[in-house]
């Protein structure tokens, strides 16, 4: 069945504005009321049933089951009845106006908006009307905030996957409590959250040119009709997220190193910068730059089919009312899908992470990335692949609980509803 309805961010997919367009003609006035009231009820008995709704909107060129169909009328349906009379119909367009399938819209298509810690892939769509009102860079500012402060409340457990991506190996048996301890013996409580200046900084940068990339790519591959399918979507996503990593590559880069450096080794992000021009060049600001942007496309991918996945199941056995999930609803699938997408690159972001680190880690031999996989799989086998892989998981939990609620605060803040 097509869930065309509910579907997150189909603004601009197959008759999306029709329904829109029908929501608020309905509530102009209530002669229209009356009218769309006469033309839902096919045989003219004064109640409007499923089957009704399925064929009427059918006409308007959206095919809906008749399962969505009772979803509707359900929430519209005072007497639970299953058919709504003119009495119901009247009153609920009166008193909720129009809330329900914009609202549901907007629902699905603002809950990719928080920060996981890893790039999300799929970017914000705004619609036209919050792009002239400019809620849109409210929306992009509050989820920025929300981004850092997350960041930064996870900074130690980001640290200590980056310690132990790099360091850990079979002669180096680093586990969370004695990594924990040694980084506090090495640099004090101040030295857990290196590298964090650096990662709160490209949030910014990150996030406008993800935004304007999205837009300029979903222009080049919108079809002739207009219309902008989930594989341009995610093509577009993922070019999009690709044009704003290269042009913040070299962040990364300094992020990581300045994560694994050690005590007095750099007085800042400058600093670090400074040096590794001077003793490595400009190449070395983009060592791991093929794995990372490899590891976008199963990160991509995975994320959305799942996150696609979890949200058409709960909406098919679970959407019993109404059709919006609720906040932890939209938050249990983002993480899922997130952790699914980071469980298949983890491998790339590991070996992404060495590349950078591998000119600051003494004596270590200078491989490219097929080597360093060869590498790994020999002396560690598989398992190699995935250190530092339980402090990530660790922190997602509480890096998407700080998100979202910064990011509610802030929407407060900012006046956005």
């Amino acid at each position: 069945s097509q869930q065309k309805i509910f579907k997150a961010g189909d603004t601009n997919q197959d008759g999306q504005l029709d329904f829109e367009e029908f929501m608020r003609y309905l509530k102009d006035h209530e002669k229209k009321m009356k009218l769309a009231f006469k033309s839902l009820d096919k045989n003219n008995d004064g109640k409007i049933e499923a089957s009704e709704v399925v064929q009427s909107l059918k006409i308007l060129g959206i095919s809906i089951s008749e399962k969505q169909a009772e979803k509707i009328l359900q929430s519209i349906d005072a007497d639970g009845t299953m058919t709504v009379d003119w009495n119901e119909w009247r009153d609920h367009f009166m008193f909720n106006p129009a809330t329900d399938i914009e609202e549901i819209i907007r629902y699905w298509k603002h809950s990719t908006v928080l920060d996981i810690g890893d790039s999300l892939t799929v970017p914000d769509e705004f619609t036209e009307e919050e792009k002239k009102t400019g809620q849109w860079w409210k929306q992009l500012l509050a989820g920025g905030v929300a981004g850092a402060v997350s960041r930064t409340g996870t900074a130690p457990l980001d640290r200590l996957k980056v310690m132990m991506q790099v360091h850990g190996s079979k002669s180096n048996k680093m586990n969370i409590a004695s990594s924990f301890k040694q980084m506090l013996k090495e640099g004090g409580v101040r030295s857990l959250w290196r590298g964090n200046g650096v990662n709160v900084v490209k949030i910014a940068p990150e996030t406008a040119i993800k935004f304007w990339a999205y837009e300029q790519y979903k222009k080049i591959l919108t079809k002739n009709d207009g219309k902008l399918g989930t594989v341009e979507r995610f093509i577009s996503g993922s070019l999009a997220g690709a044009t704003a990593q290269t042009s913040i590559y070299p962040m990364e880069v300094l992020k990581t190193r300045l994560a694994v450096g050690k005590t007095g080794q750099y007085t800042g992000m400058f600093d670090c910068a400074k040096k590794i021009l001077k003793r490595e060049g400009v190449k070395a600001f983009y060592k791991g730059y093929i794995p990372n942007i490899l590891g976008i496309i199963p990160y991509a991918g995975i994320d959305l089919a799942v996150y696609e996945l979890l949200k058409s199941t709960w909406l098919e056995h679970y959407a019993s009312s109404s059709a919006n999930p609720g906040v932890f609803v939209l938050l249990g699938c983002g993480t899922v899908s997130s952790t699914c997408g980071q469980l298949a690159s983890y491998p790339l972001a590991l070996i992404r992470t060495r590349m950078q680190a591998q000119a600051s880690v003494e004596g270590a031999p200078q491989l490219n990335m097929v080597g360093l996989f060869q590498r790994i799989i020999a002396v560690e086998g598989i398992r190699g692949l995935y250190r530092g892989i339980a402090p990530n998981f660790m922190k997602v939990l509480p890096a998407v609980s700080i998100s979202y609620v910064v990011y509610e605060k802030m929407k407060q803040n900012l006046g956005i509803a």
